[in-house]
């Protein structure tokens, strides 16, 4: 069992100054901003906007982890990278056909490279004075580029802070229609290319993550790790949800994905960790299988 000592909190608390270089403009990135510059996060509250400038916001530093049950000693996070290595690197081995068709066919839809960078936000085991415990950690993760070179992040920003916020209002103007079971991504996305947008639906964008697994960045399981300007946007609880190294999939992605709100998810990934065990990394990536055939909760 590992101890949750008290943690300042992480708006406004910092260890150190933690620049980040955001490479590409998909999913909400343009190039060249840092945490000393002008990225601010919209935040989206009762039909007003308020703005917290990224640099506000420790990337690095201790979580609030008061009032979770932390459980998996050090032999479950030794046997789950042993996992990782071992599926990862066997995945990557047999996916090298499909991951160079895939390229060769962003590539003549679009002009601009096949797999871009991003920076992300992940949650670190360490070790401390009171024993182990989690920090949050930007990493560059990787992924097949679903939006033209030019993509606008403002929609994307939009989406996310009406997400986080739960301004239904908000979300039913982006995604106008939506039935329950639906996804609350924006509907009609103009930045998706024609082959971005089969990715999508497929979640064969996400394929380059296994190098970020093998890495060591990233586990095959465990929640999906939020961009720097969604931690911006974070209420003090969300940040729980960053005590597990980031995964590929995860018990809130195999229990509806992007058509459940932020509040049920936090609550998903709350739960795997502080129910997480190799049983359940195996359960959820077994269902991670059919419910990316079936398209459950992608667009």
């Amino acid at each position: 069992m590992e101890r949750t000592p008290s943690a300042p909190s992480p708006a406004g608390s910092s260890d150190a100054t933690v620049e980040f270089q955001e490479d590409a403009t998909e999913g909400g990135h343009t190039s060249g901003l840092a945490t000393d510059h002008v990225a601010a996060a919209s935040e989206m509250v009762g039909g007003s906007i308020r703005s917290r400038r990224v640099s506000d916001i420790s990337f690095s530093g201790p979580l609030p982890l008061d009032g979770i049950l932390l459980v998996g000693g050090h032999g479950y996070h030794a046997a789950k990278r042993m996992l990782d290595i071992v599926l990862s690197a066997l995945l990557l081995v047999l996916a090298t056909p499909l991951l160079l068709l895939v390229a060769v066919a962003i590539k003549l839809d679009d002009r601009g490279p096949a797999v871009f960078s991003q920076e992300r936000i992940r949650g670190r085991r360490v070790r401390s004075d009171d024993g182990w415990t989690w920090v949050r950690q930007p990493f560059t993760m990787y992924k097949f580029r679903t939006m033209r070179s030019n993509a606008d992040p403002t929609l994307h920003r939009e989406y996310m802070a009406a997400y986080v916020a739960g301004d239904e209002a908000r979300l039913n103007v982006l995604r106008p229609g939506r039935r329950d079971g639906e996804s609350y991504r924006p509907s009609a996305d103009p930045r998706l290319t024609r082959v971005g947008v089969f990715l999508r639906r497929l979640s064969l964008d996400e394929l380059p993550q296994l190098w970020n697994v093998l890495r060591g960045d990233m586990s095959l399981v465990g929640p999906r790790p939020p961009l720097p300007y969604e931690l911006a946007m974070y209420q003090e609880h969300h940040f729980r949800r960053l005590a597990s190294r980031p995964g590929l999939t995860g018990w809130a992605q195999v229990r509806g994905r992007t058509s459940i709100g932020m509040e049920h998810t936090v609550r998903l990934d709350l739960e795997y960790i502080s129910r997480r065990s190799l049983f359940l990394d195996l359960k959820i990536l077994a269902l991670t299988v059919p419910v990316v055939l079936m398209r459950k909760g992608a667009d």
